[in-house]
């Protein structure tokens, strides 16, 4: 596949990494010749340096014939226009842009990227994305990440593992065993910074990092079964007003009455359109860092802190200082993933990476075959990948045990009609299934091609 990536920053350096190393033909575009010359020199793509929405530049990065852009620039509008010279003298087939005004998003607009109109296939928002994943940590607590599937019936949690987990040094086929009815499957383990898909005869140690894909009525079990209790959220502070803080509390007042949040923001014009826009959340505009201001939050009953500013530094700190002070969670966004490693010492229990959502929104429409849903874990290390099963698959109609998965895969559930099934080596996969699988990064192209339709589906 022909691809040309738009903006050579952080997300469109990854979907070059990520992409590049399945052996796709990457040609990626920017203004920023010391963006293009990193990502050139540390990745195996081509580089060109210039506007991306100008037809001469597109020309240049070969768009006569790609199969795809994706548009990632830090301008909403150079992607839109991007895309629409890709359409318009180059007929690229796909077209994918990430917007974040949310006036773009509105749904009462969504003519707007008709073909005729403004064609964009794939339009991705990280600010909704980052909520939604901020919304996801708060819903389970007890997590250090997680992610919905398969419409919401099963759910991907990350769980820290301590010395009081009960099934330590137990092998896992053992869980089986003891807990025969659990529909919950460990797929992958992060030990000593090495993430990797256990075997059966693997044991979990305190200290461990572990990846289990549950049904979503065994979640409060499964986390119970490792050694982590399950709490309500009800008290929430978000420091931050901006289109992440504004999106959470949105969500938080549509879902119950129950929840009492508080937003507090530096900047006094989000402040106030931030107090405009909601009902029953009540905003304070000052300094997150500021302690009184914390205080006057009643940060040390608050069941949950979310920093969601713009600035990394801010949101470990205040995280910090929210737990120092009583607060029973914290939750930071962080755009570093080199200071995912001080989540630990730092008695931050979770924190979402903008990257590596919005990574995987763009994923998941780039995949072959019937791929529904997609998490990348880690720096990219592993996939979580959700594909409905077609006649012409590989994997139709045979038995579990029967396929050739590669060692690093592991499959979570499937997915027969509207119920989810643990899996098992008798259980057959048939066409129309969907499947949920975990995949070392090195082994998603062999599962993409167990994916893929044979040719003469079409």
């Amino acid at each position: 596949m022909k691809v040309i990536i738009c903006g050579a920053g952080q997300v469109g350096w990854q979907i070059a990494r990520q992409l590049s190393s399945e052996r796709n033909d990457v040609t990626v575009v920017d203004f920023n010749a010391d963006l293009v010359r990193r990502a050139t020199d540390t990745l195996d793509v081509q580089g060109i340096v210039g506007f991306a929405s100008y037809p001469d530049v597109l020309e240049r990065a070969g768009a006569r014939d790609a199969d795809l852009i994706i548009a990632a620039t830090h301008s909403d509008e150079v992607n839109m226009v991007t895309c629409q010279v890709a359409h318009s003298v180059f007929s690229v087939p796909r077209k994918i842009a990430r917007l974040r005004a949310q006036s773009y998003l509105d749904a009462i607009y969504s003519d707007l990227y008709r073909r005729d109109h403004l064609p964009i296939d794939v339009v991705i928002s990280p600010e909704r994305e980052v909520a939604e994943a901020a919304l996801q940590r708060l819903a389970a607590p007890a997590t250090f990440d997680t992610e919905s599937f398969m419409l919401g019936r099963a759910q991907l949690l990350g769980i820290a593992l301590d010395d009081d987990c009960p099934v330590l040094n137990t092998p896992l086929r053992q869980l089986n065993e003891l807990f025969p009815t659990l529909r919950a499957i460990v797929v992958g383990v992060r030990r000593e910074g090495r993430l990797f898909a256990p075997e059966p005869g693997d044991q979990l140690f305190a200290g461990d990092q572990i990846y289990v894909f549950s049904h979503s009525e065994d979640i409060n079990r499964s986390l119970e079964i490792f050694g982590k209790r399950t709490k309500k959220q009800e008290r929430i502070v978000i420091i931050g007003g901006g289109n992440v803080g504004l999106g959470v509390a949105r969500a938080l007042e549509a879902r119950s009455d129950r929840v009492r949040a508080k937003i507090i923001e530096k900047n006094r014009a989000v402040a106030e359109r931030a107090a405009d826009s909601l009902e029953r959340t009540i905003v304070l505009h000052g300094d997150g860092m500021d302690m009184d201001l914390l205080t006057e939050a009643a940060i040390e009953r608050a069941d949950a802190v979310l920093a969601v500013t713009d600035d990394d530094k801010t949101n470990l700190l205040v995280a910090v200082r929210a737990k120092q002070a009583g607060c029973q969670m914290s939750i930071a966004l962080v755009n570093d993933p080199t200071l995912a490693p001080l989540m630990g010492p730092l008695d931050i229990d979770a924190y979402i990476n903008p990257r590596a959502t919005t990574v995987s929104s763009i994923l998941r429409h780039i995949r072959h075959g019937r791929v529904q849903a997609i998490y990348s874990l880690g720096d990219a290390e592993a996939e979580l990948i959700e594909a409905q099963i077609l006649s012409t698959s590989p994997m139709a109609g045979r038995l579990i045990r029967e396929i050739e998965f590669p060692e690093g895969v592991l499959v979570g559930a499937v997915m027969k009609g509207d119920k989810v099934v643990k899996p098992t080596g008798d259980l057959r996969v048939e066409a129309g299934d969907v499947i949920a699988l975990f995949a070392m990064a090195k082994d998603v192209r062999e599962v993409e091609r167990l994916l893929q339709v044979s040719i003469d589906f079409f």
